[in-house]
């Protein structure tokens, strides 16, 4: 992967929580665009958990990123239509 397609996963409108994976198997989920961040020359991603553990990778090793499906539509919320 390239530091620039991890960057426009990042800056998605709308964001979409992703993965990263790296050549080691290792899965590191993204759920809010503001706990990772690519260095400025694209040589690492520091990817935040919640507990505040920091994971420093070396964008080399990143293989792959997965997006989770999109949220759907909460059932039993239809369009209702107002008749004259």
């Amino acid at each position: 992967m390239s530091p620039d397609d991890i960057r426009q996963a990042i800056t998605a409108l709308p964001y979409r929580p992703f993965t990263l994976h790296t050549a080691d198997g290792r899965a590191f989920p993204i759920h809010a665009r503001d706990l990772v961040m690519v260095s400025p020359r694209g040589l690492t991603v520091d990817v935040y958990q919640p507990d505040d553990r920091l994971n420093m990778l070396d964008t080399i090793q990143i293989t792959a990123i997965s997006f989770e499906p999109p949220a759907k539509a909460v059932s039993g919320q239809q369009s209702q239509q107002t008749n004259p």
